[in-house]
């Protein structure tokens, strides 16, 4: 069986990466942590995009990692040319964690970027730069591709029916929504919540795996586009129907009780499944304030991360909707909670907004 979004690779067959980058410093840092995984091979490095693009026929890489600002031919750029002439290969964008960085960044998440890494600004020590590298970039390149003897996730809905839900779905009309996004979040969450009316009757809370800024302009962004007003949540935001909240970057986002709706809570708990926000976080403190009332959303995203929480709240009688696999860029969030048995549908993403409005009986 082919998996849509992740290719199968042979045997001693190596992901090969070419790394475009104007700094010395920094193609050899990538070169370096890169290399140190077996399965990975850095075939090539380029000082601009230019010299990227005259390579890569030679080179023919199946990953770039892209920084953002270069001269003769930046980043943005590339980007658009490679998506043009090689819409199969992957493109990891080098990001700064300030505002313009971010900024750009979202910018090249619509334009076709696959996922990006952020570039700290003072590491300390070579090893300690070494180690984020390994830690952030490598998961991020092999996520796209399914390793020899690696077993497939659950089919979606595009090659056979979603697996039986653990138990009825519940009567109970749904009082909120929750959803969890990662890996191509931003491009999916621009197609799903502008397509939600602005009479729609619940309260809407997002996770979307990124650091502080980025979903401060990820949420002002929507906000601009959507009839929902949209914003980054804050400590004592209120609960309530109209309102989008975007967990903000490296605090978790949780639902407490107040006296007359519920209340957004902020911490810094540790990560969970090294998130920070973590989907589960958000979805454990749901299944404590609504039970089983709540329509939970899985979308695109690398990982696990929601699968806790979608198992707690369905037992509940929740009913959770899951991303389907060729529309997503990674299955691994909504392919781990349709493996489990826990998705009520599989759906192309771009009929998760009337599925939505069905199930909260708006369609």
């Amino acid at each position: 069986m082919k998996v849509a979004n992740r290719r199968a690779l042979r045997p001693g067959e190596k992901i090969r990466v070419l790394v475009v980058d104007d700094s010395v410093v920094i193609r050899r840092l990538v070169t370096h942590a890169l290399e140190e995984r077996d399965t990975i091979e850095v075939v090539g490095v380029a000082a601009d995009g230019a010299i990227a693009l005259s390579r890569i026929p030679q080179l023919n890489p199946d990953v770039l990692t892209l920084d953002i600002e270069m001269p003769v031919m930046d980043g943005m750029e590339t980007l658009r040319r490679v998506r043009r002439d090689y819409p199969q290969m992957r493109v990891i964008m080098f990001s700064t964690l300030t505002e313009r960085g971010a900024a750009i960044t979202l910018d090249a998440l619509r334009a076709g970027a696959d996922d990006y890494v952020t570039k700290a600004s003072n590491e300390g020590s070579l090893d300690r730069s070494l180690a984020r590298l390994r830690d952030e970039l490598i998961p991020r390149i092999e996520q796209f591709f399914l390793f020899p003897g690696q077993p497939l996730a659950a089919t979606s809905s595009t090659s056979q029916a979603a697996p039986p839900c653990l138990s009825p779905v519940s009567s109970l009309p749904p009082r909120a929504v929750a959803i969890g996004v990662s890996t191509g979040g931003p491009a999916a969450l621009t197609e799903l919540l502008p397509a939600l009316p602005a009479s729609f009757p619940l309260p809407i809370l997002v996770v979307q795996h990124m650091p502080p800024l980025f979903t401060r302009l990820l949420a002002e962004r929507l906000n601009s586009i959507c009839p929902l007003a949209v914003a980054e949540a804050q400590e004592g935001d209120s609960v309530q129907a109209g309102k989008i909240l975007i967990a903000p970057g490296d605090f978790h986002m949780k639902v407490v009780c107040g006296n007359a709706v519920p209340l957004v809570h902020l911490d810094q708990s540790p990560p969970l499944n090294s998130c920070r926000p973590a989907v589960d976080a958000l979805f454990t403190s749901m299944s404590e304030v609504y039970e089983g009332a709540v329509l939970t959303v899985i979308l695109t995203g690398m990982g696990q991360d929601g699968l806790r929480g979608s198992r707690i709240l369905r037992a509940l009688g929740a009913s959770v909707f899951a991303q389907d696999e060729a529309s997503s860029v990674v299955w691994g969030m909504p392919g781990a909670v349709v493996g489990a048995g826990l998705a009520c549908q599989v759906i192309p993403l771009d009929r998760i907004a009337e599925a939505i409005l069905k199930r909260v009986g708006c369609a």
